[in-house]
């Protein structure tokens, strides 16, 4: 069954956002190594592990403790009263397109496949926490120095960038949303895997309705065809986890101190799990590419439709 988040209060996302103009949060997507796939093929990604030093990551373990780590923190479990509410929209246009992934290969520019960045304009391969705070930004919420990404989408050899603000929800991914933090500053992570399998992905918990065009739903790859239609594009959701381990802000897989919520026993609330017991806001990319017709040739830079992944930094 599919989790469904709940929608964070405006009041909070807002602090939230204020929060990251105060040094409190950032946000990423990772790629991987290798140039623009073959159509057809799913080729040459591994998830690489955090080897090399960075202004973020001194001694290149791949670890990056978070100051202060936030301690002693049980998984709410609280149900509060049902009120107004509703989710915060970052929609961040497209800055620039770059082989650069500063979260899986930090430092090391070339190194991963193409990617599409949102967000902060000076991410690069040598981005830190530093680096990217107080940077300009393509999001409508002017306070927003997040730097976000994903493969590079392919019509054969023509790259297809989305057009405008793409829409970046913050979400309550917890019933209790009274409890959700704002991100701490530094925090990233990547969401989903260019390795996967399309089982894999169809089943990944951040999967919600997978590649849509016209009325064609829940597609694991990208369709053959889409309708030539002018208000006909090519879409894609999918939600990150929301709850953290309060330790690390990134890891060397990029993903073992965030986890999503869990179901509270007996009931159908989402709380935060006890290894991981820090309810964050919940992210959700829903991108929407300029593109139908025949869609033969339309893959990712890190394969098939499948191996949809992104960062957060």
């Amino acid at each position: 069954m599919r989790w469904r988040s709940k929608k964070l209060p405006a009041l909070l996302l807002g602090s939230a956002l204020v929060a990251s103009v105060l040094g409190l949060g950032t946000v990423a997507t990772a790629a991987d190594p290798g140039s623009p796939a073959p159509a057809g093929n799913h080729t040459g990604h591994t998830m690489a592990v955090s080897t090399q030093a960075s202004g973020d990551d001194p001694d290149g373990d791949g670890y990056i403790p978070a100051v202060p780590q936030v301690t002693g923190v049980t998984p709410s479990t609280h149900t509060p009263p049902p009120r107004y509410h509703k989710e915060f929209q970052a929609n961040c246009s497209v800055t620039h397109t770059a082989p650069d992934d500063p979260i899986v290969y930090p430092g090391q520019p070339g190194t991963s496949h193409d990617h599409t960045f949102m967000g902060n304009t000076t991410t690069n391969a040598h981005s830190t926490t530093a680096s990217l705070y107080g940077g300009r930004t393509t999001c409508l919420a002017p306070a927003d120095a997040s730097a976000y990404w994903m493969p590079s989408l392919y019509n054969g050899d023509r790259k297809i960038l989305p057009v405008g603000p793409q829409v970046i929800y913050y979400k309550a991914g917890v019933t209790d949303y009274t409890s959700v933090r704002p991100f701490p500053k530094g925090l990233r992570f990547v969401v989903g895997d260019p390795m996967q399998s399309a089982d894999e992905f169809r089943r990944h918990r951040g999967f919600v309705e997978g590649w849509e065009c016209g009325d064609s739903f829940f597609n694991v790859d990208i369709p053959a065809s889409c309708p030539s239609r002018p208000d006909v594009q090519l879409n894609i959701r999918m939600q990150a986890p929301s709850c953290w381990d309060g330790k690390y802000l990134d890891t060397p897989d990029h993903k073992s101190h965030m986890a999503y919520p869990v179901v509270k026993p007996g009931t159908n609330d989402n709380m935060c799990p006890a290894s991981h017991p820090v309810a964050l806001p919940m992210i959700e990319f829903k991108m929407a590419f300029p593109v139908n017709g025949d869609m033969s040739r339309v893959r990712l830079a890190s394969g098939r439709g499948y191996s949809f992944h992104y960062d957060f930094f």
